[in-house]
Parts: C-alpha cells; sequence; structure tokens
C-alpha cells in the first residue's frame, strides 16, 4: 500500500468531489465582476504584505482571479478567459476520472501551498497560472495521446503541447530571476512529489533495457567461424570461397591443394 493510499483511507473525508469545477465557476464569477470593475480583481491578489497586515482572505481568492500566465498582473481577455475555464474544466474531470477526489484535491492542495510559499519566501507576486499548468502536466501524464483541436481548428495531442508549455517554462527559468526560479520550483512542487518516484523510475527502467539490449546484441552476435578449415595451410571458406573441402581417412579436413593422396572421403 502505497502513502497515498494510506493518506486516502485516513483522511480521506476531505476530498471535494468536482473540486475543478467549483474553481472554474468562482473563477468565472470573478471575471464577470471584475469586467465591470478591474479594480475589484486587486483586492483578491496573492499579496503577502496585506495578507501580513491581516487580509488572509486573499489565501484563498487569489485562485479565482484570471490573470495571464504571460503578462503577470494583466487580466484575461474574455475570449481566453472562456477558453482558458473550459480547458481547466476539461483538465480538471480528467484528472478525477484517472485520480479520484481526494488525490485531486491534495494535487490541489500541495501545488496551491507551493504557489503560497513562493510568494511568501521569494516575494513573487504570482497568479494562480503556474498551479493551472501543474494541473496540466499530471493530465498529460494520464493522457498524453489525447487530441484537442488548438484554437478549434489545430489538431494536437496533450503530450506535444506539454513539451511546449515545458520548453517554455524552462526557457523563463534559464532566462528569468532567481526569485522567478524559485517560484516556479515552488509552484510545482506538487507535481515533482506526485510524478517524481515514476519518473526516475521510470528513467531507471529505460537505461536498464537499454543496457541488457546492448548485452544482448553483443552475446547473440554471430562470430565470424569458419565451416572448414585446412588442417595443412590452415585456409578456410572465408579467406577463399573458391576453395573446396574434403575430410581424408585420417578424420582431418584439407583443401583440395593439400588433400594427401589417400582416397577422400565425402564431407
Amino acid at each position: 500500500m502505497t502513502l497515498l493510499d494510506k493518506l486516502e483511507r485516513r483522511i480521506g473525508f476531505l476530498a471535494v468531489p468536482g473540486l475543478i469545477k467549483i474553481v472554474v465557476a468562482f473563477t468565472a464569477l470573478v471575471c464577470v465582476l471584475g469586467f465591470l470593475d478591474p479594480q475589484f480583481l486587486s483586492a483578491l491578489d496573492l499579496k503577502p504584505e496585506l495578507i501580513k497586515r491581516g487580509e488572509i482572505w486573499r489565501l484563498l481568492t487569489y485562485l479565482f482571479v484570471p490573470r495571464s500566465p504571460v503578462q503577470p498582473g494583466a487580466m484575461l481577455s474574455p475570449l481566453w478567459a472562456v477558453l482558458a475555464l473550459w480547458f481547466l474544466w476539461f483538465v480538471g474531470e480528467g484528472l478525477e476520472r484517472a485520480w479520484g477526489a481526494f488525490r485531486l484535491t491534495l494535487y490541489f492542495l500541495v501545488g496551491m501551498i507551493g504557489t503560497t510559499i513562493a510568494a511568501f519566501a521569494f516575494g513573487a507576486q504570482f497568479s494562480n497560472a503556474m498551479l493551472a499548468s501543474s494541473l496540466f502536466f499530471a493530465f498529460a501524464w494520464f493522457y498524453p495521446d489525447e487530441v484537442i483541436y488548438v484554437f478549434f481548428i489545430l489538431p494536437m495531442k496533450i503530450k506535444w503541447l506539454a513539451w511546449i508549455s515545458a520548453a517554455l517554462l524552462i526557457f523563463g527559468f534559464v532566462m528569468g530571476s532567481n526569485s522567478y526560479r524559485m517560484s516556479l520550483l515552488a509552484a510545482f512542487m506538487n507535481y515533482f512529489i506526485f510524478f517524481g518516484p515514476e519518473i526516475f523510475h521510470q528513467a531507471r527502467h529505460r537505461k536498464e533495457i537499454s543496457a541488457r539490449r546492448k548485452r544482448f546484441e553483443v552475446q547473440s552476435r554471430p562470430d565470424a567461424e569458419p565451416l572448414h578449415r585446412c588442417a595443412t595451410c590452415g585456409a578456410t571458406e572465408l579467406s577463399d570461397a573458391n576453395l573446396e573441402f574434403r575430410v581424408s581417412r585420417d578424420g582431418e579436413e584439407y583443401c583440395m591443394v593439400h588433400l594427401p593422396g589417400a582416397a577422400p572421403v565425402a564431407h
């Protein structure tokens, strides 16, 4: 029984069925209020200095603020907000089917804690974009060959979209500030905890398979052993394909040039 199984048996009652649907619903509400009054969103963001002053609701409400992952602080446009919420709903349903409500709740909670730690420890003004990204990468783990239509036109497998997203995150990690790097690692803490051991196991397994395959190829490679060899000169059919060989009465094999005078016995 794994640690997650033990946790589910003990605190499984903490699971929130349909958690991502709830997040989507509240985010949609915040979107509407934000479009009516953009200043409203500033009261919900994850800002450690204001949380320390008593605005503790920000520890939760930032989850529902539709900020752009490309332009920190900017709000998503109405079209992008609809697309983002639809995709989050799609990802959440898939993860709950694969994991169940408890594990998805725990994964989301760990990611939320990581994002909050990043904000307090590294001074990062992070939205929920990184947490949503960690959900997407978890979905890609379970459904790599699922096909979606980018912009409802271009078919693409989830695994390729995940690789593109990973490349962008790595680029940001390399080019960004130290606080961004640390924040990115903290925000993806849930992914590393849940999938890190399996990724390590698969990498080691692939390495072992590759080593066994190489050993098998070496052992199974046929040696260039000749079928015939002249007992006198050592010539073989490999050294001269035109040679003919016979076995003499003494039991030795000879080429026709060095065959003894005794009547040969057919080979």
